[in-house]
């Protein structure tokens, strides 16, 4: 049995100034320039919870060929060109096509690309694979809880497989999942009936988290649901509510073994249940000023989540905003991290260790994450930026902040990169020697995702409040193209 792998992966906020180009690609993708498949997949994915390594670990467990064509990404931002894409679709279709015939194929893609031809760019990716495969070979795909789902990429699908949870510590599981699904439906001759519904609702990142209520209790109900004879599986997909397309929003997908009627019926329920739950997902917010005075009378660490300048969602993360309130403050025991801003970062290199510079931090990208920071600062600590994600999010993973560097200003200190990558894992913060034992009050560029490892140490959490294009406030955008009836907008 020959099962081909591949994926196009990418979160596009449409609000974002910064296109994303294939360099970008190339960069995050850490495959080489000519984005390689074959070993160097196997290599980057083998043993990790990321959705290859559950293919790869899927493979193993039942003794299938997996052949991985080609698995690219970029971290999120704004809307990919042109070219770009086009690129990156002519690799994954060629080398598709080259290992033909094969019995099925899985996809690790995200679910809320947008390029400047396609607001739907996954179900133009499928159907370019249909095109080539024809109607009925399996297609098993994968995407992330934050995906935009259309009727289009679903009927091109023979399943979807989303991630349950957020932070999303079950993308090896998910991918487990969707290699099991695609071995058994070619062993077994399972039949597989996929519902999909989309619900006049959009949700907003802090609430969609599963480790809190009602999403917690609701993926349960999923779960329950998942059990049911003749259920292959169910997702839930919250959505990504910072892309400005026909398609934004909730959708839920149930897939029977060969039972529609079955599958209409608990899309419908888990739909149902889930618009009920609409009020209970709007966020309560905290201002930078109101966490100091928290963190003060709190035994332990507090987290701000800065998610309105979360690069995880497309946002610049060289926002100011809040660490200019801490520097004001004086607010001892503070750390921003991680702050992107190459400028900055060659700036302290220049200096070295224990020198004192004049620097001007951050707000570069745009004028939406407050202004640059202009300050002396004290260079702490340098280093190259590597990293292993420890916690439960992409475990066993490598990536890295590019030269780093760990700068002090009033008694606050600040992690500055080169790399733009979301704060979710205490590894990254050792690469300036920064523990969170040692940290009163810690500002995180992240929404969610930083709660799978660094939230477990966390005495208290607060969403802040913060201006930025990933701000969870449907209020601050102005969209043009969502489908009318969505609630809340």
């Amino acid at each position: 049995m020959k099962i081909i792998s591949g994926g196009i992966q990418h979160e596009t906020n449409t609000f974002a100034e910064v296109p994303t180009t294939l360099s970008d690609f190339i960069r995050d993708s850490h495959l080489g320039p000519d984005l390689p498949g074959g070993e160097s997949v196997v290599e980057r994915y083998l043993n990790t919870a990321t959705i290859h390594g559950g293919y790869l670990a899927g493979a193993l467990e039942t003794g299938f060929q997996i052949v991985p064509v080609f698995n690219a990404r970029a971290y999120p931002s704004g809307i990919i060109e042109r070219a770009t894409f086009e690129h990156l679709c002519d690799l994954l279709v060629n080398r598709i096509s080259a290992e033909l015939p094969a019995d099925g194929i899985l996809l690790d893609l995200h679910g809320a690309m947008v390029t400047e031809d396609y607001p739907d760019a996954e179900a133009e990716i499928l159907r370019r694979v249909r095109e080539l495969v024809g109607p009925t070979l399996p297609i098993v795909v994968t995407l992330d809880l934050h995906a935009n789902i259309s009727e289009d990429l679903a009927s091109r699908s023979t399943c979807i497989i989303g991630f349950d949870t957020y932070p999303h510590v079950d993308m090896g599981d998910r991918g487990l999942e969707a290699a099991r699904l695609i071995y058994r439906i070619i062993r077994d001759g399972l039949r597989p009936v996929q519902v999909f519904r989309q619900l006049p609702l959009a949700t907003l990142p802090p609430m969609q988290c599963t480790l809190r209520e009602p999403m917690q209790s609701f993926m349960r109900h999923v779960h329950e649901i998942e059990q049911t004879p003749g259920v292959l599986t169910a997702t839930i997909a919250m959505g990504f509510p910072f892309a400005d397309i026909p398609d934004m929003g909730v959708s839920v997908l149930v897939t029977t073994n060969g039972n529609e009627q079955l599958a209409q019926q608990l899309a419908d329920q888990l739909g149902g249940k889930l618009y009920a739950m609409r009020d209970a997902l709007q966020p309560q917010l905290t201002t930078i000023e109101r966490a100091m005075q928290i963190a003060a009378d709190t035994e332990g660490l507090t987290v701000f989540a800065d998610g309105s300048d979360n690069p995880g969602g497309g946002a610049p993360c060289d926002g100011t905003v809040a660490a200019a309130a801490l520097i004001k403050a004086g607010f001892r025991g503070a750390v921003v991290g991680i702050l992107c801003d190459p400028e900055t970062v060659q700036a302290a290199r220049q200096v070295g260790e224990g020198s004192t510079f004049e620097a001007r931090i951050g707000g570069k990208t745009d004028d939406r994450h407050g202004s640059p920071l202009r300050a002396e600062a004290k260079v702490i600590r340098l280093s190259a930026g590597d990293y292993r994600h420890v916690g439960p999010m992409a475990h066993g993973l490598d990536d890295s902040l590019g030269n780093t560097a760990l700068l002090e200003i009033n008694s606050v200190q600040i992690v500055v990169s080169t790399n733009r990558r979301q704060l979710l894992d205490r590894s990254m913060l050792a690469t300036v020697g920064v523990s969170l034992e040692n940290i009163r009050l810690l500002v995180v560029k992240s929404a969610v995702h930083f709660r799978a490892d660094i939230g477990q140490s966390a005495a208290i959490i607060l969403d802040g409040d913060t201006p930025g294009i990933h701000r969870p406030d449907f209020s601050c955008f102005n969209y043009q193209h969502v489908r009318s009836g969505v609630y809340p907008l």
